[in-house]
């Protein structure tokens, strides 16, 4: 096997099409992303009610401000959150909302919700 050919296996990228839009790191960062228990919980939030606004999301997980917007910027860098901007404000003077990007709903639907759904599954076949 020439140099090359192992240094493409060592990369990962024989795990991807050729023209694949994000490169191994780029999922793999998505995939630590979410490992992070808030992080899923924000991500969980989005996908399951739609888009929100920070304070909402605050409130429905009872977590600091600061801590959110923590997570939210981290959520936002991946790829799997994106903030949205309105050119008028809702009807509580918002301009600024979040939601799940359709990357965010394949990762969390085919990720860790898939290894979930296989854990009731196996419960239910030997209870």
């Amino acid at each position: 096997m020439a140099e090359s050919e192992r240094s493409a296996r060592r990369s990962g990228d024989e795990l991807l099409p050729e023209q694949s839009i994000l490169s191994l790191e780029e999922y793999l960062e998505m995939q630590r992303s979410i490992g992070n228990e808030t992080r899923f919980r924000v991500l969980n939030t989005l996908v399951e009610t739609g888009p929100q606004h920070a304070s909402e999301l605050r409130d429905s997980l009872e977590i600091r401000s600061n801590t959110l917007h923590y997570h939210l910027d981290e959520l936002v860098d991946v790829g799997l959150v994106e903030n949205r901007k309105r050119k008028d404000p809702d009807s509580e003077g918002l301009y600024s909302y979040y939601r799940a990007t359709s990357l965010g709903e394949g990762i969390l639907e085919h990720g860790v919700r898939e290894l979930m759904r296989r854990e009731w599954d196996a419960l239910e076949a030997y209870s």
